[in-house]
């Protein structure tokens, strides 16, 4: 049986201004064909006719953003591009729309009106009422990123200007001007290229192009921040709907399945917090391979016994090894920049040693459930309590692990 995912409240906003959309465009059509009635103007019928047509869009609206959450076995990802279905749907209605009008403005006869005092004023409220109304569905489609909700908004616009055609040839009927076939020529060009983008945004996503260059540098931005993270090896992403789907291929600096785990997890956090709208990210992981492993190990004064404490500690060897023959590839000391510091010291040495890139520390005080164990896990530093108290004693050791 399929299911529908959890409803957020700009869902329930969007059904909502769907249902609004279908009461509004039944009152028009209805308006207008009083109009049409009253006047006997070929026009106002047409326009009728156009506002019937968006009632059956307004239909598929809203159809697309109530399927759109459902899931099933045979749709895991949900049924979100129904939505990108809807919005090529009312693209080819408004097509639709421009050549009723163009067929109108050509191939129209001229009447005589009548009750043209009485009929101008409700043409002016078929203006005004979907135009405000576009407005509306406008600012809610971009706060929700609702493609068939932009869609329908887009849509009222043409019924605007469409009515607006339908009051120029109504009031030149009254002034003896026939202005309504120009117009008409005018307006059928803005609806073919409001149908054209609508068509194309949504052909975009049923093909599954890639989210735009500056979503994607926002998750890597996210990505290359994070300490754990050694290479972006790839990162793609796709919308679907409204909602977006993000893959990527990282390295990560651990061997630790359940670390990595947890690396993940933070990083899926942090893309949602930074991104809007983010159904899945798919993370695919695995551990740094290198040629050396640098150690960090804390000294005293003297350079060469390993010191009692972390974050105190003088300066720190930084030790590269090679663990395919067991050799020590490179040495360097380090003063500690943080020594002094009051507030913190611990995690800021852990923060300076990780940017040295180590990949392991050793030390003799236990580091377990205090802050630098958790900066130093994060980015996945392994951490090795010793008792050895020299370093020359220590590097032997290191080779050899």
């Amino acid at each position: 049986m399929p299911e529908s995912a959890p409803e957020v409240p700009e869902e329930r906003a969007a059904v909502r201004v769907g249902l609004y959309s279908l009461g509004l465009n039944v009152l028009l059509v209805f308006l207008k064909a009083s109009l049409a009635w009253l006047s006997g103007s070929l026009a106002v019928a047409a326009d009728a006719v156009h506002s019937l047509v968006d009632v059956v869009g307004s239909l598929v609206v809203l159809i697309g953003v109530v399927i759109a959450r459902r899931r099933s076995g045979a749709f895991p990802y949900g049924l979100y591009k129904v939505e990108n279905v809807v919005s090529v749907v009312v693209a080819l209605l408004i097509f639709l729309a421009g050549y009723e009008i163009a067929r109108e403005a050509v191939l129209g006869q001229s009447r005589v009106l009548v009750n043209v005092p009485i009929v101008l004023p409700g043409v002016a409220v078929a203006i005004l009422l979907p135009y405000l109304f576009s407005r509306y569905e406008g600012r809610l489609a971009a706060e929700t990123g609702s493609p068939s909700l932009k869609a329908d908004s887009r849509h009222f616009g043409t019924d605007v200007l469409s009515s607006a055609v339908v009051f120029v040839a109504v009031l030149g009927d009254l002034l003896g001007l026939p202005l309504d076939r120009i117009g008409a020529g005018a307006v059928v060009i803005f609806i073919l290229w409001s149908g054209w983008e609508l068509l194309v945004d949504g052909m975009r996503v049923l093909l599954d192009a890639s989210l735009g260059h500056e979503t994607l540098e926002q998750v890597r931005a996210v990505l290359v921040a994070d300490p754990s993270v050694a290479e972006v090896r790839s990162l793609v992403g796709r919308n679907s709907g409204r909602y977006r789907f993000i893959e990527m291929e990282l390295v990560l600096r651990t061997h630790d399945l359940e670390k990595a785990h947890r690396v993940s997890e933070r990083l899926e956090r942090a893309i949602r917090e930074r991104v809007a709208r983010v159904d899945r990210v798919m993370i695919h992981y695995e551990p740094l391979h290198k040629d050396t492993w640098r150690w960090a190990i804390p000294l005293d004064e003297s350079g060469e016994r390993v010191s009692d404490h972390f974050g105190e500690a003088p300066q720190f060897a930084l030790v590269d090894v090679r663990p395919s023959n067991h050799e020590l590839s490179g040495r360097e000391v380090l003063a500690n920049p943080y020594r002094l510091v009051e507030k913190q010291k611990g995690i800021r040495v852990a923060e300076f040693l990780v940017a040295q890139g180590i990949d392991g520390l050793v030390v003799r005080e236990a580091l377990d459930g205090k802050g630098p164990a958790y900066v130093l896990g994060d980015a996945g530093v392994e951490v090795v309590r010793t008792e050895i108290q020299t370093l020359s004693d220590l590097l032997p050791e290191l080779a050899r692990r």
